[in-house]
């Protein structure tokens, strides 16, 4: 048990004292720190009783609240009394719940543990405790290992909780200090999944649930959630609350040949998240495929659908596509989230330079600006964010796609649809007609649908479009192959942009070291320009990042300029190695060297360049 010497549970009637964690004796450890000034502790102790009736109230009305527990009956921590008050300390840093748990386990002699969820045993959790001890207690178990059960608690104070604990485990117990909201939330998922899924695979036995189709789908809170007793539906739910909570962008449900494997991509990394039953699976696919407006009893052909969701207050779209495979129906749904898809023009992470660039060929009233880059490099959320950032009441901006990423009211969009013909060259015949000033086609995959696109930029349009291409010179080859004469292309043409995605090196947890001299020529990095280079940053792996050493991703841009010399080379059919030769004469700046500018920066390490970028580019 935690170090108690500083008695935290000796305190007055008046206290708020839950199992030996005393409130008076929080801020007592918040005035010796300094943390708070005087006032604030005395508003503090004055306000204390009246903030926790207040949260006693609120919890009462969660849904997922059992029957028998009334509002007076509900626990509330010193910690959430001080978080709720929402203060700060003297260098104006907030006191929430993480922040408290903090200063508690060093009080109490104990590390800290910030909750990640995609780390959890979903299995040690529900085979250690049962649920209503767990919420009760505020307890999470972590792991498992040769110096026993990692347990984190809210409360380290608890004068028989180890002691149940050893008892109930038979095993030697390690306390770790967390915040309690972090434990309830990670409880209440895992044991709401685990018991629809289990509830749901009672029922799979003699019949598989079918429900209503949903056009647009709330995507209910976790008390919620916990009231009814749609098993399948819940589980559902619990899974995609979960997949948001987390960032991801993808949701890949596999069948094998035993069981069924949830796994989530996370800054653009596969994570296993779940393993569910096989005989789960049929009605897990079967919501889903209602829920996207997919045929359920079709098991044999792929299927394409779409799901729209409510989650916090906006409006999420998933992408939904499944397909037979040797143990079943695999189903992929990607998550299509505004905040990410249409970020602010200026959010896109190009350089000062380049930015002014591209906002000079946007502005542009006609031509053919290129996005380059290989599936996942984020050319959709470059093409729909300056869309956006050309949409105006005076402007038609029309778009066809196969198939529409995600569907906003800002511009027209069209989709391919080859079993009627509608295809990316006819659609664009059409648009053609519909008077548009803007037009984007999803990408540019044959010869007629390049020379249309070409066509549309030479009559008076601005086109926007995409390429599977490496690099922003091989996009210039690449339309040559497919048969546009260099003399049109050339009179066309405005600017190509090739571009990856990256992870970034986590800030919190980020160390420099120097450049390893084989790193250096794996990366191309010759003595000549490598002092830039000498030292480079690696995450090292925390709470914020799971781990990994990384957080978040950015982008690599190279930015092709189209100006009069290399207008005239491609008139002159000039071949790709000279052309890259005069681009590099003009400016050019190769993603290689955006590479080594990023790596120099300490944005990202060499793990992640030659995982993004292979061997070739270097």
């Amino acid at each position: 048990m935690a170090n108690t010497s500083s008695d935290p549970g000796k305190a007055s009637r008046e206290d708020i004292t839950i199992r030996g964690y005393s409130l008076k004796w929080l801020l007592g450890v918040l005035r010796r720190a300094k943390i708070l000034e005087e006032d604030v502790l005395r508003d503090v102790e004055v306000r204390a009783h009246q903030q926790r009736a207040r949260l006693q109230l609120l919890k009462a009305k969660d849904p997922g609240l059992p029957d028998e527990i009334t509002a007076n009956k509900i626990e509330v921590s010193p910690a959430e009394i001080l978080a709720a008050m929402q203060l700060q300390d003297r260098a104006a840093q907030p006191l929430d719940e993480e922040r408290i748990a903090e200063i508690v386990a060093q009080s109490a002699g104990l590390d800290y543990h910030r909750i990640e969820p995609l780390e959890l045993d979903i299995n040690l959790v529900t085979n250690t405790v049962s649920r209503p001890f767990a919420l009760r207690h505020a307890i999470l178990p972590l792991k498992q290992d040769s110096d026993g059960l990692w347990i984190a608690v809210e409360n380290p104070f608890d004068p028989e909780l180890e002691e149940n604990l050893q008892r109930l485990t038979k095993q030697k117990i390690n306390l770790v200090v967390a915040s309690k909201s972090s434990i309830v939330k990670s409880l209440r998922n895992i044991y709401g999944f685990h018991k629809s899924v289990e509830s749901a695979a009672m029922q799979a036995r003699t019949e598989e649930e079918i429900t209503n189709f949903e056009q647009l789908v709330t995507l209910r809170s976790v008390g919620e959630i916990e009231s009814t007793d749609q098993h399948i539906v819940n589980a559902v739910d619990f899974l995609l609350q979960y997949a948001f909570d987390q960032r991801a962008s993808d949701i890949h449900i596999e069948p094998r040949r035993e069981d069924t494997q949830v796994r989530l991509r996370i800054d653009g990394v596969l994570h296993d998240v779940q393993t569910i039953p096989k005989r789960v699976h049929p009605a897990l696919i079967s919501r889903l495929k209602t829920m996207s407006r997919m045929d359920i009893a079709e098991k044999r052909r792929p299927q394409d659908g779409r799901i729209k969701m409510v989650f916090s207050g906006k409006e999420v779209e998933l992408r939904v596509s499944s397909m037979p495979i040797a143990f079943g129906e695999k189903m992929v749904m990607r998550i299509f989230d505004p905040d990410v898809l249409l970020k602010d023009f200026n959010e896109l992470g190009l350089e000062p330079e380049e930015l002014l660039l591209f906002q000079e060929w946007i502005s542009l009233p006609h031509g053919l600006i290129l996005i380059t880059g290989p599936t996942g490099s984020g050319k959709t959320t470059t093409l729909y964010s300056t869309l956006m950032s050309l949409t105006d009441e005076r402007i038609n901006v029309t778009t066809v796609e196969d198939p529409i990423e995600m569907i906003t009211e800002s511009f027209n969009q069209v989709a391919v649809q080859r079993k009627i013909d509608v295809t990316f060259a006819s659609a664009l015949r059409t648009i053609l007609r519909q008077d548009p000033d803007v037009i984007m086609i999803g990408e540019i995959r044959d010869a007629e649908t390049a020379e249309m696109a070409v066509q549309a930029a030479l009559t008076g349009h601005l086109v926007f479009s995409t390429l599977h291409t490496n690099d922003t010179v091989g996009a210039v080859a690449r339309l040559v192959d497919l048969g546009v004469p260099p003399f049109l292309l050339s009179s066309t043409l405005i600017g190509v942009m090739a571009q990856r995605l990256a992870r970034r090196v986590c800030a919190d947890c980020r160390q420099q070291q120097p450049l390893d001299p084989d790193d250096a020529r794996l990366l191309g990095i010759t003595p000549e320009n490598s002092s830039t280079y000498l030292n480079v940053s690696q995450g090292q792996g925390c709470q914020t990042c799971r781990g990994t050493g990384y957080f978040g991703r950015q982008g690599f841009f190279e930015l092709l300029n189209i100006d009069k010399d290399l207008a005239r080379r491609i008139a002159e059919e000039a071949s790709e190695s000279q052309l890259r030769t005069a681009a590099r004469a003009n400016g050019l700046r190769t993603l290689q060297e955006v590479a080594h500018l990023r790596l120099a920066q300490g944005h990202t390490s060499v793990a992640e360049l030659l995982r993004v970028f292979g061997h070739s580019l270097f």
